[in-house]
């Protein structure tokens, strides 16, 4: 599996710009200035790439999961926001390897043998047997281990980047409640104990949005490459400790930070709005 920490390679969709001029123009500018690689996707109808694009799991074979979220299929109207991602990668010369199981890239937190993700997969696959979904999961992403947490309260996504993300392979980040923590976050807790996961908390603010669909405050919504790492600030105090505890954490990467407040009123960030990968050659 190909984790984040090495990938040298952003996608933006091109329907970026327009939803979010302010972000987009501030995310390309720091992608020029330190020398990363990236282009757009074409002809894309939602700014969340990392959900519909595919998982890249070896330098040259890419799952294309199927793109039918429930959030999105239920009503005409946001029906037609799901691009074509057979025409994407098509375009842009990428070869998927497709699943007919449904699932957001926004669901998969990777490490190199094994993947974290909430059971919301459960929930969209109920054609499927747990079991059978589990082995098949395992066999299409080339992994070990699949550890399930529990979808948090009133979240209709049900992903996991905004959860839990692996530092290496025995310790995921996770975000840090205060002392009213609900009983979800206990169970979350739970699962990553299980899976014999230890964790590290980053700062997090989310919960104090009057908004519940306010994105600010995510810090754990960050975007990781090889040498670089671009994380969301909100302009509010925390952004400063945010930062520290990063760079504490990725002492070997370049932490850039970047305004997250234009999408995030959105329920996403910069790693809901990127697709990276390892790319061998100048794309």
């Amino acid at each position: 599996m190909i984790i984040d920490s090495q990938t040298n390679f952003v996608y933006l969709a091109d329907s970026l710009p327009k939803t979010y001029p302010k972000f987009a123009k501030d995310l390309v500018q720091k992608l020029k200035d330190n020398k990363i690689g990236f282009d757009f996707l074409p002809e894309t109808k939602d700014v969340w790439a990392v959900d519909y694009m595919p998982i890249q799991v070896s330098e040259d074979k890419f799952i294309r999961f199927s793109y039918k979220p429930d959030y999105l299929i239920s009503t005409k109207k946001w029906a037609k926001t799901i691009s074509d991602v057979d025409a994407i990668c098509q375009t842009i010369g990428i070869k998927t390897v497709k699943s007919d199981i449904i699932l957001d890239g926004g669901n998969i937190s990777k490490w190199e043998n094994k993947v974290l993700m909430t059971t919301k997969v459960f929930f969209e696959n109920k054609g499927i047997s747990e079991l059978l979904l589990i082995e098949e999961l395992k066999n299409t992403l080339e992994i070990n281990e699949i550890i399930f947490i529990p979808m948090e309260k009133n979240d209709w996504l049900g992903h996991a980047d905004g959860m839990a993300r692996f530092l290496d392979s025995e310790t995921v980040l996770v975000n840090e409640f205060n002392r009213s923590e609900p009983s979800s976050y206990i169970d979350f807790l739970t699962a990553l104990n299980n899976a014999k996961l230890t964790w590290k908390t980053i700062p997090f603010t989310s919960l104090s949005n009057i908004d519940p669909n306010d994105a600010s405050g995510l810090y754990l919504n960050y975007l990781e490459l090889e040498n670089h790492l671009f994380l969301p600030i909100f302009n509010q105090k925390e952004d400063q400790q945010a930062i520290v505890v990063i760079e504490e954490l990725f002492p070997t990467k370049k932490v850039i930070p970047i305004l997250g407040t234009e999408p995030s009123k959105d329920t996403g960030i910069i790693n809901c709005l990127t697709w990276n990968i390892n790319a061998q050659v100048p794309m």
